[in-house]
């Protein structure tokens, strides 16, 4: 069966930062590096993606958690 928990963002909020899911927000913190632990813990318990933008809101890292249907070649 498919999983279809939203993918979990990591976004500034001013001078905070804060993790979004299916457009709510879900919590703030002060600095980003507290936004993307929480937001990898929730992206994990949900078995889903995980987005990391940076200030500018360009994304620079995202992990998947979930079953990923389309594995690496090796």
């Amino acid at each position: 069966m498919a999983n279809n928990n939203p993918t979990v963002h990591t976004v500034p909020n001013g001078s905070e930062w804060k993790n979004v899911q299916n457009g709510k927000t879900i919590d703030l913190y002060d600095t980003k590096g507290l936004a993307v632990d929480a937001g990898r813990e929730k992206a994990r318990k949900d078995e889903t993606e995980h987005v990391i933008h940076n200030r500018n809101g360009e994304i620079s890292d995202s992990n998947s958690y979930g079953n990923d249907p389309f594995p690496p070649r090796g």
